[in-house]
């Protein structure tokens, strides 16, 4: 029997994450939000995985608020702390514990710059505070290697899938458009910029769990749902599943929205390690089925 701790289990993703690995008899689970361990806290937190002491730990947690994370000093130290330091502090606990440690990142640790996409080992270079904060993270990790800490390090992007019943969780794209055009018939989406992959969390959650069962080797691995589309192409096929065709979809550059932070104009990433998640599109329409 493993033991496994999921970090951030009422969230959208590490609530996928908690349902993969309790279907499975061999894992015990875990599921620690942020009422229960404040990760932030160095001591808090390497005390109570020392009491568990798992197997396996799965950090889900994360600070996501983009543009509040650009415009507010507090907001960027709050997001320091949560994507950076307290990444180091879970890896410290991990090594203690003789502990796998998996972490997720995001692929705007990425300029954005590279139209065909981005492998594992390219260089980063963010261009908002936010991904500057997820590559602290990253760091905490890479600096630990050869110490004998056993990691992975996953960078995945705009993912969608089931909203966890926790207040705080966020509604993906594809809900929040839909909500809207109950009120609206009309949109404005960025369309040859931010291009990226969206990520389907089960599987996403399947295939972090194949990493473990396969006994894959450590360090980063990119996983995201198969085709890359902007905002706009991925809205236009929302409407065709729904069957809706009274939406009108302007096509427009991002430099039309009013948000604080940059983001990273094409920034796919390039899976070399694993079998590749089905397509995007695929798995939106069986989310709306």
């Amino acid at each position: 029997m493993f033991r496994v701790i999921i970090l951030g289990s009422n969230g959208n993703l590490g609530g996928q994450l908690f349902q993969v690995f309790c279907k499975e008899k061999e894992y015990e689970v875990i599921g620690w939000d942020k009422e229960d361990v404040d990760i932030g806290d160095k001591e808090l937190t390497l005390n109570k995985i020392k009491e568990v002491d798992p197997d396996i730990i799965i950090n889900a947690a994360a600070y996501n608020a983009v543009d509040k994370c650009e415009e507010s000093e507090q907001e960027f130290e709050k997001a320091k702390l949560i994507n950076g330091k307290a990444v180091g502090f879970l890896a410290d606990a991990a090594l203690e514990s003789n502990t796998i440690l998996i972490h997720f990142s995001s692929d705007y640790v990425f300029s954005g710059d590279k139209k065909e996409g981005y492998v594992e080992n390219d260089k980063t270079g963010p261009v908002n505070k936010y991904g500057k904060t997820k590559r602290m993270g990253e760091e905490e990790l890479i600096s630990r290697s050869g110490t004998g800490l056993k990691w992975y390090l996953v960078r995945t992007s705009k993912l969608f899938g089931p909203v966890s019943d926790s207040q705080q969780a966020k509604k993906n794209f594809f809900d929040k458009v839909l909500e809207l055009s109950e009120e609206r018939k009309e949109f404005k989406m960025v369309y040859n910029e931010e291009i990226s992959c969206f990520t389907y969390t089960p599987d996403l959650a399947d295939k972090v769990k194949e990493l473990i069962k396969d006994k894959k080797s450590y360090g980063i691995y990119h996983i995201t749902g198969s085709g890359a589309v902007s905002w706009y192409q991925a809205a236009r096929e929302l409407f065709k599943i729904k069957d809706n065709n009274e939406i009108n979809l302007n096509p427009v550059s991002s430099i039309n929205f009013n948000r604080q932070a940059k983001r990273p104009k094409y920034s796919i990433l390039i899976n070399t390690k694993l079998e590749p998640l089905r397509n995007w599109l695929e798995a939106l329409r069986e989310y709306y089925k």
